[in-house]
């Protein structure tokens, strides 16, 4: 009877270990399910604010007269001003109201434009082979300068006063030419190219002008202190149309058409160090300096925001929809005290109507960094 009890308790005691060991390893798991539960949700979470637009749409005007398509675009005064090229005029916005103020009408086929502060004086380039002056405040013309071959982008020089013209349409009238701002007449000095000019851009704190020539598949690179040229190859990317400059990491940004590319060079070398599928037909290019962001409008429909992880190495951050047709737009950081904005020319196509989106730019660079160590 004693031994029955003996056997009895053993086998009740070792019941009890099982049990206990049982317990135990459930709640372990639990935790492990919990801990593994609360890491997926900071994954999802780091994810979602991944996903979160760096240009987000906040408004639009409506720009109801405007036919065809835009071209380029400038900024002063508190105006943006934005070349209606189907419409044959430059629409102005007032940017802190954020409504049409004025259309300067009758400007044949205009193109780039340039703004001078100090002179007050709107610039407009047309494709029939002039410059048009305006004052900036009347909105009169008050002078015309000539360029045989036409005029398409234009670069305001604050320190000299020049508005620099890209000009031409062939190998012998292609050229980078000076109009003085004071007196609206254009200079004897030229730079020749050998190419019609696309996009170029101005050094503030070196003496280089970058100019897109795509005929040539080249970038052609003017030093305005010495007056030498010199010709980078694109190296199997072509038609090489907008750009823009990061002058403090030596970087300049080329959108090229066939394929569609973003091309990154290295100014002190000429060297190619990136090339990256982009959007398609893209006529504007433009660098966020504080957010280290390329931003890249295109013809079908997207802007294509890149991020720069260090000045060699580049990823696509986001692909924003737009509408077909809008690939020229204006970005110039903030602006007073009002938002970061984004603006891109959305032309009258089908049931489309035309305006300008304001997008604003969101997310700092260091929270990139952090949403990308997050996932």
């Amino acid at each position: 009877m004693l031994g029955l009890e003996d056997n009895m308790r053993k086998t009740y005691g070792a019941l009890c270990s099982l049990a206990l060991i049982a317990a135990v390893a459930t709640m372990a798991r639990g935790q492990q399910a919990a801990a593994g539960g609360q890491k997926r949700s900071s994954a999802a979470a780091g994810t979602l604010k991944h996903r979160e637009k760096p240009l987000v749409l906040t408004e639009a005007i409506p720009l109801e007269n405007a036919k065809g398509r835009f071209d380029h675009f400038a900024t002063g005064g508190g105006r943006l001003f934005v070349a209606a090229l189907g419409s044959n005029a430059v629409e102005v916005i007032n940017i802190g109201g954020r409504i049409l103020d004025h259309a300067i009408t009758g400007v044949p086929d205009p193109q780039g434009i340039a703004f001078s502060p100090e002179m007050n004086k709107i610039f407009v380039a047309s494709g029939r082979g002039k410059v048009y002056v305006y004052d900036g405040k009347s909105y009169d013309q008050i002078a015309t300068v000539d360029f045989p071959g036409g005029a398409d982008n234009m670069r305001y020089d604050g320190g000299t006063k020049r508005v620099y013209v890209g000009c031409g349409d062939d190998e012998k009238t292609g050229a980078i030419a000076m109009i003085d701002a004071t007196t609206n007449q254009r200079l004897e000095e030229q730079y020749n190219l050998g190419g019609e000019p696309e996009s170029f851009q101005l050094e503030k704190s070196g003496p280089n002008i970058y100019v897109n020539v795509p005929d040539l598949k080249e970038v052609v690179v003017v030093n305005r202190a010495t007056k030498q040229v010199t010709h980078w190859p694109l190296n199997g990317v072509a038609s090489n149309f907008p750009m823009a400059l990061d002058e403090a990491d030596h970087r300049l940004f080329v959108g090229v058409h066939v394929p569609p590319r973003l091309a990154v060079i290295d100014t002190m070398t000429g060297r190619l160090v990136a090339v990256l599928p982009s959007v398609q037909d893209s006529d504007d290019l433009y660098f966020d300096a504080d957010r280290k962001r390329i931003y890249m409008p295109g013809g079908e429909g997207f802007i294509y925001a890149f991020q720069m992880a260090d000045p060699n190495h580049y990823e696509l951050l986001d692909k924003i929809p737009t509408a077909i047709g809008a690939k020229t737009a204006g970005y110039y950081g903030k602006q007073g005290k009002g938002f970061d904005r984004f603006y891109l020319a959305v032309p009258s196509r089908g049931g489309q109507s035309a305006g300008q989106n304001l997008y604003s730019a969101r997310l700092k660079h260091a929270a990139d960094e952090s949403c990308r160590r997050a996932i």
